[in-house]
């Protein structure tokens, strides 16, 4: 799975977590856009493929190339020089390949990725939005909360809850738009449904995974004396929905589709808890993968280039992300096969230039038993969750307690992590980097609304908004959670100014505000 919460074990980087433990883990504006979503989706039997046209090379005569190579446009991204098109004619791609200007195209269901339970940005500042008024955390629920009070959440709302001129985009399963606790701070004119290629409204009961609304939850649940209190309750918060299914697939073209959307909304920062590309680790040295990888990349990147921060899950596999041996994992939509990498495979989209890359920790402060990490990825930590290791009467089962569609509950959620508020609302307990990443993304939307700070500026603030943590001196307890996918020890590397497991340190919402 490409989310990283923790059900099970997936390609999300919760799930490589789940994997280790048995049980241990439950389940980490655009261009024009032409032709239609409906194009491609009437041929029988056809598949989906990205066309990488060479940087510089316009794709206007797309349409034609496509349709001489027997296939319908489904988007063309012109900014970015990728066209998204169907067809059901198995020369396709190596017909696309050879037409002019084009530098790749690769058939796009086998590269998903699954939701798992378990820089190029521009700098600028604005003017500090106005409506940044204090909130209170007293909800129903708010006393289960200790990921919350763990970074001085309570304190900094004493200062702001976030102002309401804030968008923070979501992109995950997408997100149940009725949950009292996340109704008020929905907006819907910057929400979209990614799932074929192409933006479309966001339909009632659209998170068919319950992943979304939990990460959304964390960022944005409303302060209205109900359930719980999210990081900052006073913004706006967009769905984007780019995981499709109970397993939370993360098809290419959708992951495009969603940094796309979200370079035209106005949004500051983006969440990202899941990993795209079947492929845990992208390999840039082989064609197909790196025509997924440039893809990929360009999207992202062309939304940085609108001044949206990008946050993302380290992954739930207790890998090094900076020295990479082996993929055990991929390609997780069919039949994983161990295969030798190196460094020239990344996940995406934690390791693309710029991106804010966030490693999990429990209630003693500690790197969660599951979270993969990286001297060169590892930007910051935030509490995801650690049933095994990190257990406290204050987090008895260990994990993140947020939002969940009320019609997923039973399906999605096992019991003993089920709450249900005095007022029907739904909750569940999940852990993973898939937590983790979203109260990095509040904070970062805290320090938007008191400075008004965007793009490389507001990520380098968030990167500053810390407290510092060594390694550790004894990591013994971990040499029962190993590598998930070539077996090595987990190992911390660097000082307390940076390093592996915390980078610059676990955030802290009082400093961001103060």
């Amino acid at each position: 799975m490409s989310v990283f919460a923790s059900r099970g074990r997936s390609r999300s980087l919760i799930a490589a977590a789940a994997a280790v433990t048995a049980g241990a883990l439950a389940l980490a504006g655009a261009g024009p856009i032409t032709g239609a979503a409906a194009a491609g989706t009437s041929q029988s039997g056809a598949a989906t493929y990205l066309v990488v046209y060479r940087a510089g090379v316009s794709t206007s005569g797309a349409a034609k190339a496509v349709s001489d190579a027997n296939g319908q446009i489904v988007a063309n991204y012109s900014n970015i020089g990728v066209v998204i098109a169907r067809s059901s004619d198995a020369t396709f791609a190596s017909t696309m390949r050879a037409a002019p200007g084009v530098e790749g195209a690769s058939a796009t269901a086998k590269f998903a990725t699954r939701v798992d339970d378990g820089s190029n940005a521009s700098s600028t500042t604005a003017d500090p939005p106005a409506g940044n008024a204090p909130v209170s955390d007293h909800d129903s629920l708010s006393g289960l909360q200790w990921d919350m009070a763990q970074i001085h959440v309570p304190e900094a709302h004493a200062v702001t809850g976030g102002s309401s001129s804030v968008l923070v985009a979501d992109i995950d399963t997408g997100l149940d738009f009725t949950h009292p606790d996340l109704a008020a701070n929905y907006d819907a004119a910057a929400s979209a449904n990614c799932a074929s290629g192409v933006p479309t409204p966001l339909a009632a009961g659209n998170d068919d995974n319950g992943h979304g609304t939990h990460t959304a939850g964390t960022i944005a649940a409303a302060a209205n004396g109900l359930g719980i209190v999210g990081v900052a309750p006073g913004v706006r918060i967009a769905g984007v929905k780019a995981g499709v299914g109970l397993d939370g697939f993360f098809f290419p073209e959708s992951v495009v589709c969603a940094y796309m959307w979200v370079a035209g909304t106005g949004a500051v920062v983006t969440n990202n808890s899941y990993f795209a590309d079947p492929w845990l680790f992208n390999c840039k040295n082989d064609p197909e993968q790196r025509a997924i990888w440039t893809a990929e990349r360009r999207a992202l990147q062309f939304a940085q280039s609108k001044g949206v921060v990008f946050v993302a899950a380290e992954g739930n596999q207790a890998d090094d992300l900076s020295h990479p041996t082996q993929d055990a994992t991929s390609p997780d939509n069919t039949t994983p096969v161990l295969r030798d990498i190196t460094n020239a495979c990344a996940v995406v989209p934690v390791e693309v230039p710029g991106v804010v890359g966030v490693t999990a920790t429990g209630n003693l402060q500690q790197k969660s038993f599951y979270s993969s990490y990286g001297v060169s990825s590892a930007d910051i930590a935030a509490p995801g969750g650690d049933s095994i290791l990190q257990r406290t009467a204050a987090s008895p089962n260990g994990r993140v307690l947020s939002t969940w569609p009320a019609n997923l509950l039973t399906a999605t959620c096992l019991p003993a992590r089920r709450v249900v508020d005095a007022s029907g609302a739904t909750y569940c307990y999940q852990q993973g980097t898939s937590m983790a990443s979203p109260h990095a993304v509040g904070v970062a939307a805290l320090i938007a609304s008191v400075t008004g700070k965007q793009g490389g500026a507001l990520a380098t603030a968030l990167q500053r908004a810390v407290n510092p943590i060594a390694c550790p001196a004894d990591t013994s307890p971990y040499d029962f959670f190993p590598a998930v996918d070539n077996g090595a020890p987990q190992t911390c590397t660097g000082g307390i100014g940076h390093n592996s497991w915390f980078g610059a340190g676990e955030v802290d919402a009082l400093k961001a505000v103060s």
